[in-house]
Parts: C-alpha cells; sequence; structure tokens
C-alpha cells in the first residue's frame, strides 16, 4: 500500500512539473499561417504589419467604412487565427465603423514567442497607432474571450470611449483552477490576466456581453466582473448563448447597435 502511495504521489508531482513547463501549449491554440496566405473578406481592408523587435512582428487586418464615426480596437479568442477571424470586422463596418484586429504574437502571421505581457505590449503599439489616425474618443476597445483580458489591461491604461468585453473572464487563475481542480493551479500558472483587479481603473462605460450557457467561460465570471464595473456601464444576459454563437442572437445586435450609434 505504501509502494502505492509513494507512486501516486509521484505521479502527482510529475503532472504538476509538465503542467508547469507546458502549460502554453495546454492554453493557448494558435493557427499559424504562411506569410504568403491571401485572405479574402467583405468590404475594403488592408494587411498591416507592425515590427515590434527583430523576433516579432504583429500581423492586423485595417477595415475600412466609407464614413467613419470611429474605430473598434479587436482582440480575438483564444484559437484559430485572422483567416477566420477577420469575419467579425465587416458587420461592424456596415454600422460605420473602421475596424483593426490583429493576430496575437505567435498566431498567423504574426511571429514572436506567447507571453501575457507581449499581449499586452503588443496592444498597447496598436493603440498608439490607432492614435496617429483617430482621436481617442473615437476609439472602442472590443475583447473576446481571451481577447477580453488583453483589452481589460489596455483600457485601464489609455482613454478610449468605450470598452466591449464579450465573454469575459474574472482571471485566468479562476478559470483554469475550474479545469484543473486538484492541481494548485495559482502557483503553477504563468499566465494570470487579471481583469478583476484591471476594470477598477477604467473610467469610461464597459459593456459585457455573455451567455447562460457558456461552455468555456462560465457565466458567473462575467456576473462577477460585472459587479466591479462603474455605474456608467451595462451588461447584456444572452439567453442560452453559448461561448461561440452571440453574434446569432437579436439582443447582441440589438445592444451592439445602440452601443455603436
Amino acid at each position: 500500500m505504501l509502494k502505492i502511495f509513494y507512486f501516486f504521489i509521484g505521479l502527482y508531482f510529475l503532472i504538476c512539473i509538465l503542467l508547469y513547463f507546458f502549460q502554453t501549449r495546454l492554453i493557448f491554440f494558435p493557427e499559424k499561417l504562411p506569410q504568403d496566405q491571401a485572405l479574402h473578406f467583405e468590404g475594403d481592408f488592408e494587411e498591416r504589419y507592425f515590427q515590434v523587435d527583430d523576433a516579432t512582428t504583429i500581423h492586423a487586418l485595417h477595415f475600412y467604412s466609407e464614413n467613419p464615426k470611429g474605430v473598434i480596437l479587436y482582440f480575438h479568442g483564444n484559437a484559430g487565427s485572422l483567416k477566420d477571424w477577420g469575419h467579425v470586422a465587416p458587420d461592424f463596418v456596415k454600422l460605420g465603423y473602421d475596424v483593426l484586429i490583429s493576430d496575437f504574437r505567435g498566431y498567423g502571421k504574426s511571429t514572436g514567442e506567447i507571453s501575457e505581457q507581449g499581449f499586452y505590449d503588443d496592444a498597447q503599439m496598436l493603440y498608439d497607432f490607432l492614435l496617429t489616425k483617430y482621436q481617442s474618443d473615437k476609439i472602442i476597445i472590443y475583447g473576446r474571450s481571451l481577447g477580453t483580458g488583453v483589452a481589460t489591461d489596455l483600457a485601464s491604461k489609455n482613454v478610449a470611449q468605450q470598452l466591449i468585453l464579450e465573454t469575459p473572464f474574472m482571471n485566468f487563475a479562476d478559470l483554469a483552477q475550474r479545469k484543473f481542480k486538484i492541481f494548485p493551479v495559482k502557483l503553477l500558472l504563468q499566465y494570470h490576466f487579471k481583469s478583476d483587479k484591471k476594470v477598477k481603473n477604467i473610467k469610461y462605460p464597459i459593456h459585457i456581453f455573455h451567455g447562460t450557457h457558456d461552455e468555456l467561460i462560465p457565466y458567473q465570471h462575467a456576473e462577477n466582473l460585472a459587479k466591479l464595473l462603474p455605474n456608467t456601464s451595462s451588461f447584456t444576459t444572452l439567453e442560452n448563448g453559448n461561448h461561440n454563437n452571440l453574434g446569432m442572437f437579436e439582443g447582441y445586435w440589438k445592444k451592439i447597435k445602440e452601443l455603436l450609434k
């Protein structure tokens, strides 16, 4: 019995070690694209490349509206690349907004190593670029899923018209602990994305969208995050909405049109 006990203790610590060293692969699901990959989307857009350093280049798509009311800086979810995520932009363009949407470092045609601070630095670079073309009160920061952590960090440090969060989480540690319940996630985790701490520093309106049947990020995360928002903020609950289908709900687009009027 003692040998069995030591075996399982050893196995437990081995799994902890593997979780620590391989967590980037377990957490992030980037799709890599060849640099000559042709991208096709509805409307007027151009590809942009932002050189961060010798090892890191951020690839983005800049969509244009005919008479823009402003611009949406969009941070997408955890999996995939701009090959698919670029399709979210035309619907916002139809509402009169330019859109800048990028792949995170290590995703798509973007190069560089995945890192939380790297995501934040790249987001700041994109925001600074937009400031050369738009006034700060014409910039809307939009985050979806993983992108809500990046968007919230950026919004906490800069002025914008508003912050929109679709399927947000409180912080990465709470989310990861739900998936790996028997392991000391908070000790092992190298990624934090503490949106619950950062929303308190945002002085302009924040709006949250979340579905009640979200299978990846529990609805409770959005409920708890909403309690921390400034009085000018709002929260749209989409009954029976899951993690990936909120754009199919009439209530989502009704509120989006109200926010982007």
